[in-house]
């Protein structure tokens, strides 16, 4: 029987592109956002920007029912814009539709941060959920250094955009908010995969290369 050489890169290739679920999750994640932003933009009217940004994301979501395809990157998306929705109309504020979005990427950096810091950098757990133990990863020095790596990689784009944005949020400036969180979405995400699939094009460092006794 001939096995082939499985490296950590190749694992967390996998994993990422399935977490992503391709171009389709991609654009589904950024439907409510994208109407949102644009209508508001356009119009000023909170209530119809809500409305259309939910309603642009349920329509995604029959779609993928009627295919009978998975559901989760809409019903995320869908989750999204209604916990933005609830900020937003209990204040009453076009701003507050952003405030989760930037509590959700500070608090991201920080438990990505922390992961790194104490020395189990959340990636790894990518590398456990496909050997089937969950923390068999940590004893490999080689794929604790990539999985922190990639780890940091994740974090920069939630950093910058709570750099950017908070300020703009503290400072009622909406319509450069709603540019600014378009701008820095998906884009600067991709960015990042782009940087994590170049660390991830080498192939260097093997799965298991000890097996324990």
């Amino acid at each position: 029987m001939t096995t082939s050489r499985q490296t950590v890169e190749a694992v967390i290739r996998k994993q990422i592109s399935s977490a992503l679920g391709g171009g389709r999750g991609i654009a589904e994640g950024a439907i409510p956002t994208l109407i949102f932003t644009i209508c508001w933009l356009v119009s000023h009217e909170l209530k119809l920007s809500l409305i259309l940004g939910v309603l642009g994301t349920l329509i995604a979501l029959a779609i993928r029912l009627l295919q009978r395809s998975t559901v989760q990157f809409t019903f995320n998306a869908l989750l999204g814009i209604t916990i933005a929705a609830i900020f937003a109309a209990r204040s009453g504020e076009a701003k507050d539709v952003f405030l989760p979005g930037i509590l959700y990427n500070g608090g991201y950096a920080a438990v990505f941060i922390l992961s790194i810091l104490v020395g189990w950098p959340l990636l790894g757990f990518l590398v456990g959920s496909v050997t089937g133990e969950l923390t068999a990863w940590h004893r490999d020095p080689g794929i604790v250094r990539v999985c922190s790596r990639l780890t940091w990689v994740l974090v920069i784009p939630c950093v910058l955009r709570v750099a950017v944005q908070y300020p703009l949020y503290l400072g009622d400036h909406i319509g450069w908010l709603g540019t600014a969180k378009i701008a820095m979405g998906w884009p600067l995400q991709l960015a990042a995969f782009v940087a994590m699939a170049w660390l991830l094009s080498r192939d260097s460092t093997p799965v298991n290369a000890e097996e324990p006794q």
